[in-house]
């Protein structure tokens, strides 16, 4: 059960912290994507969606939770690997 909660713990931090970070950008306009702090935010918070896509496939296999916290979690977690994976291969700057 601990290692579920961690799961959706990690998951709701990566996404209040894209949530800030749109609306700092694109709602007051007080910083741009192109700023050192996005490279910093995004080095940090992906890696979190990562670790918290093994916890909660370890939570839902090993300990067997069935929790849909847990299960959406693993989904995020899910998408934000695909969003890496697919938007490497398709940038082009």
């Amino acid at each position: 059960m601990r290692l579920g909660r961690w799961s959706v713990a990690l998951n709701t931090v990566f996404l209040v912290a894209i949530a800030a970070s749109i609306v700092i950008v694109k709602v007051l306009g007080l910083l741009s994507f192109g700023d050192h702090w996005w490279d910093v935010t995004v080095a940090i918070i992906f890696p979190a969606s990562i670790i918290a896509l093994i916890i909660g496939i370890i939570a839902a296999r090993k300990h067997h939770d069935r929790s849909v916290m847990v299960r959406v979690s693993i989904c995020v977690s899910c998408c934000t690997v695909l969003f890496v994976l697919l938007h490497s291969l398709f940038i082009s700057d």
